[in-house]
């Protein structure tokens, strides 16, 4: 059996193979303000590792939070949705993937504020230690990732 999965692996073409079988699915949904740089910044960051990404621009990022229940303090530029989760800020790609993989019972995830070093927030080497949370339907969230 070993064998055959092996054959099959070294038949497949390695574009297959590299890419996650969730990502090339999974259409993130990212809410933003027109003149934000920095989300502009990570939906690129999202789409180079295989998310495809539908941008929408508009000027009332606040009634998009209050809909995706982003708990007082856990908020940051933009919000995004992905299958049934809301990904509030700068997270990480890997963690949005991890995620869908997981599929924990939760609301999504959050990186409060706007970390120098989080995707789309890069400002040469100077990276600040920041924590991915997980917002659970309650509100209260739990650390998901940490990146030190």
């Amino acid at each position: 059996m070993r064998t055959l999965l092996v054959l099959f692996a070294l038949l497949m073409p390695a574009s297959v193979l590299a890419q996650p079988p969730l990502v090339k699915e999974s259409l993130v949904k990212v809410y933003k303000s027109p003149t934000c740089g920095c989300c502009g910044d990570w939906v690129s960051h999202l789409e180079q590792n295989h998310f495809k990404v539908e941008a929408i621009n508009t000027d009332n990022m606040q009634a998009i939070k209050e809909q995706a229940q982003i708990p007082p303090g856990k908020g940051s530029c933009h919000t995004a949705f992905v299958g049934d989760y809301v990904i509030e800020g700068h997270v990480p790609a890997r963690d949005i993937q991890r995620l869908l993989e997981e599929k924990p019972d939760a609301n999504g995830l959050t990186v409060p504020g706007m970390p120098v070093g989080s995707p789309g927030m890069e400002m040469g080497n100077r990276k600040d230690p920041y924590k991915v949370l997980l917002i659970k339907h309650d509100g209260s969230t739990e650390v998901f990732s940490e990146y030190p």
